[in-house]
């Protein structure tokens, strides 16, 4: 299962938030331009688990202001 994040920051920390979650274990986060500043990628075996990630790592992270969740379903 796959969850693609859209990630809103804190202005100027898009280098510094990208990384942290690369640390965190995040294989693909890249940096947007448009109404949101970072994607994550995330893959999980379900939703709790994704759910879990992104309340307790990504949502966590200092600098994150707000995420939305879409899951992939095809």
């Amino acid at each position: 299962m796959r969850a693609y994040v859209l990630i809103t920051i804190e202005a100027g920390r898009g280098s510094e938030i990208q990384k942290a979650l690369l640390d965190a274990g995040i294989t693909t986060v890249d940096q947007l331009a448009g109404i949101y500043d970072l994607v994550a990628v995330i893959d999980a075996s379900n939703p709790k688990q994704i759910g879990e990630f992104v309340i307790g790592t990504i949502q966590k992270t200092p600098g994150v202001v707000s995420t939305v969740t879409l899951l992939a379903i095809g």
